[in-house]
């Protein structure tokens, strides 16, 4: 039985993590909006043609860009543990751990567009929208609170 709860105690810090992560990092609610916008249209609409293996790819890219960013402040929280006072080092950990973010959220974009460029699709979102005014006016008002989730100021405990 204690193996059981101990394996469910590695999931809650796993998501206690991830909550953190979430919770303290403006550039992870950014990722989390940008995938939540695209498999919203890619889910509840027909506008773009895609296969099992297109959704599959787009999963693990997204998910690359998330993990990522997970790493990145482990890392981060981790040398500015280790060291208060400037060092070399530390600068190059942080970078090197930032710098693994950009590169897999690039591939990720790259990966997108290579999947998702499809002017048919495109074309049919723009007469869907014309045609229905108030549709638009709900999505770009959905805009006002992903604004918000991703800049109002979110305190970090010491």
């Amino acid at each position: 039985m204690e193996y059981y709860k101990k394996l469910f105690r590695s999931f809650v810090y796993a998501f206690r993590g991830v909550a953190r992560t979430i919770k303290t990092e403006r550039n992870m609610r950014i990722h989390i909006t940008c995938v939540i916008y695209m498999f919203s249209i890619l889910g509840f609409t027909d506008w773009f043609s895609l296969d099992r293996s297109d959704w599959a790819i787009l999963v693990l890219a997204s998910g690359a860009v998330l993990t990522c960013e997970v790493i990145n402040t482990a890392v981060e929280n981790a040398v500015n543990l280790a060291t208060s006072e400037f060092s070399k080092f530390a600068e190059a950990s942080k970078d090197a751990a930032a710098g693994a973010v950009l590169v897999s959220a690039v591939f990720a974009v790259i990966t997108g567009i290579i999947i998702m460029y499809q002017p048919k699709a495109f074309t049919m979102m723009l007469e869907h929208f014309k045609a229905r005014p108030a549709e638009l006016a709900a999505f770009v008002l959905s805009i006002i609170p992903a604004t918000l989730f991703i800049f109002l100021p979110k305190r970090k405990k010491q």
